[in-house]
C-alpha cells in the first residue's frame, strides 16, 4: 500500500436501521476493519450492554460474510462496495490530492471536462464551481485583469463573469489559433 496514504483511510458513523437506535462506527485503516457499535436502548436488559467493537485485517473482511452484512445494513451497499475496493487496494488516489493541486490540474481542463468532472463527485463539483478555480481559469485567458475586472468578479464571481463576458470567446479562438498553427506546423 502506498505509503503517503494517511493511516484512517474512511471512517463513517451512524445510526442503525429503523427501529433501531443503536449507533455504529465503521473505520478503515491502512491494515484492519473496525466496526463498532453501542447499544441504545430503554429496555432495562440492554441498559448494561457494553459497546462492541470488532477488527478485522482487510483480507479476513473479504470472508467474513457476517460482518459484510452488517455493514451493509447499517451503511448500505455503496458503502460495502467501496470497503471491498479499499480492503483490495483499489484507492482513489485523485480524491485524496490535495484541493489546492486539484485545482491546478482542473484549470488545464477543456470547459467540456470542467463541466463532465464536476459531476463525478460532491468533492469534484465543489472544486468545479469554485471561485479559485476560475479565477485562474480567467488569468490564464487574459493578458490582463483590471481593477474593473476583479471588482466585477468579486461583485459577480470569477465563474459567472467568465461564463457572460467575452473571454470565453477570446479563449476559444485562441485554441483554435493554436491548433491551425501546430497543423501548419506538422504540414511543413
Amino acid at each position: 500500500m502506498a505509503s503517503w496514504l494517511p493511516e484512517t483511510l474512511f471512517e463513517i458513523v451512524g445510526q442503525g436501521p429503523a427501529p433501531s437506535k443503536d449507533y455504529y462506527q465503521l473505520l478503515i485503516t491502512r491494515t484492519q476493519i473496525i466496526f463498532r457499535w453501542w447499544k441504545i436502548s430503554l429496555r432495562s436488559e440492554y441498559r448494561s450492554a457494553k459497546p462492541g467493537e470488532t477488527k478485522e485485517s482487510h483480507e479476513d473482511f473479504l470472508d467474513n460474510s457476517h460482518l459484510q452484512v452488517q455493514v451493509a445494513v447499517v451503511f448500505g451497499t455503496k458503502i460495502l462496495d467501496y470497503v471491498f475496493n479499499l480492503c483490495e487496494g483499489k484507492f482513489d488516489y485523485l480524491e485524496r490530492l490535495s484541493d489546492r493541486l486539484l485545482l491546478k490540474i482542473i484549470c488545464y481542463l477543456d470547459l467540456e471536462d470542467i463541466a463532465s468532472l464536476s459531476q463525478t463527485s460532491s468533492k469534484f463539483e465543489k472544486l468545479c464551481k469554485s471561485d479559485l478555480l476560475w479565477e485562474q481559469i480567467v488569468q490564464s485567458t487574459c493578458d490582463t485583469i483590471t481593477p474593473d475586472m476583479r471588482a466585477l468578479a468579486k461583485n459577480m464571481g470569477w465563474r459567472q463573469m467568465f461564463l457572460t463576458n467575452n473571454i470565453q470567446l477570446q479563449r476559444q479562438t485562441r485554441k483554435k489559433k493554436q491548433r491551425q498553427e501546430n497543423q501548419a506546423e506538422k504540414l511543413a
